[in-house]
């Protein structure tokens, strides 16, 4: 940029440039710094570093410059003061967490939660003297009556895994600043292109960055995004002496994912909303779940808080486990895998994958039953998708 523009920059040139640092060899694309560790001038600049009064890197374990470059891309993508790298999207989440909440702190969480994020709140964390409070994400009378004059914490996702319930975020938001408690939002599923939790009074945002951020399904990494004092010191202290650090090859991915994610979520965006609208016409389907459906429940809130129906569909056979299993070894062009936000299509059955550590009176509490599929859309040709189907629902 010249001197004196001003960088008034729209999203998509945001995610090409945004946090571009050259080295003296002025290369195009962002450079990948592999080191560990890094060299000092002098023993008093490194005395300097080490006290925080001299710009620069003391260790790749606390930070990175590739890392850095992610982190403030997506920091301006999100609107957010700082973020901070991490090694996965459950790094993310246990230390978005972990990092100020103490013995004698309490959490309210939806129940609607991923598998792993649901061990977190209601396994782990009471191991370490937080009780946790469970409740219908739905239900704001539950979020209010499950508040304390000790909870410290509210944890979240919206759309839900897997069946894409909503919670409302600015609710429930003004329900726990009442209390003085910190709102983390898991973002995944509507990605940052389609919600923006910190708008609607989130304090902190997480994600894996390993779904729509990378987009390919190459590497594993997460971001954690909020108020520079809490991503700088509270945050920035936990991983430090901690160690979730996300890796600098992995950082490097994930920046050319930002490139390109606003054409690759238009497009599976496109593609999901037809291929739900395809799936609610079939007989032997028997219920679709898509926020951008008018026949979601919470339609109207999913047009308040999000820009589109969101890359997730979820969907309910007519029948059970057999049934599910016959629709699913029926495809060819969607893969079956437990990840999402591929470029590829992929479909799990979350009963017998990503949920079934549960009780089943747990998944059934969730929504999720045996004839429960979920699809994340690729980028693939709409029409190939539903040709693919098609397929899957003869075969029910």
């Amino acid at each position: 940029m010249a001197a004196g523009d001003e960088k008034n920059w729209k999203l998509a040139t945001t995610l090409v440039h945004e946090g571009t640092r050259r080295s003296q060899f002025g290369e195009t694309s962002e450079a990948i710094f592999l080191n560990s560790g890094y060299v000092y001038d002098s023993a008093e600049i490194a005395e300097a570093r080490f006290k925080g009064e001299d710009d620069g890197y003391v260790y790749s374990r606390y930070a990175n410059p590739t890392v850095s470059m992610f982190e403030e891309r997506i920091a301006a993508l999100e609107g957010a003061e700082a973020a901070h790298g991490m090694a996965s999207g459950m790094a993310a989440v246990s230390s978005s967490l972990l990092s100020f909440l103490r013995a004698g702190d309490h959490i309210v969480a939806a129940k609607a939660l991923f598998g792993s994020c649901l061990y977190i709140v209601s396994d782990l964390l009471p191991r370490y003297g937080v009780e946790c409070t469970l409740v219908d994400g739905a239900d704001l009378d539950q979020w209010e009556k499950a508040m304390r004059p000790d909870t410290k914490a509210v944890f979240f996702e919206t759309p839900t895994n897997p069946v894409l319930g909503l919670v409302d975020i600015e609710a429930v938001c003004k329900i726990a600043h009442k209390v003085g408690a910190q709102v983390v939002v898991d973002n995944v599923f509507a990605t940052p292109m389609l919600q923006r939790p910190l708008e609607l009074g989130a304090d902190i945002v997480v994600y894996s960055a390993t779904k729509h951020i990378d987009g390919q399904g190459r590497c594993l990494g997460g971001v954690v995004l909020g108020r520079k004092d809490y991503i700088d010191e509270t945050l920035h202290t936990f991983l430090k002496h901690t160690g979730p650090s996300l890796s600098p090859f992995n950082a490097w991915v994930l920046l050319k994912g930002l490139e390109t994610m606003p054409l690759r979520v238009e497009r599976q965006v496109e593609s999901a909303a037809k291929i739900a609208d395809f799936l609610g016409e079939q007989d032997k389907i028997s219920r679709v779940f898509y926020p951008g459906r008018t026949d979601h429940p919470q339609h109207a809130l999913a047009k308040k808080q999000m820009a589109s129906g969101g890359p997730m569909v979820a969907l309910e056979v007519k029948g059970g486990k057999d049934e599910a299993f016959r629709f699913i070894n029926a495809l060819s062009i969607f893969k079956i895998s437990n990840n999402l936000g591929d470029a590829k299509s992929l479909i799990t059955h979350p009963a017998t994958t990503t949920h079934q550590r549960l009780s089943p009176e747990a998944r059934a509490e969730a929504g999720i039953f045996d004839r429960t599929v979920r699809l994340s859309i690729g980028l693939e040709d709409a029409d190939d998708l539903i040709g693919d189907l098609k397929k899957g629902v003869a075969a029910i």
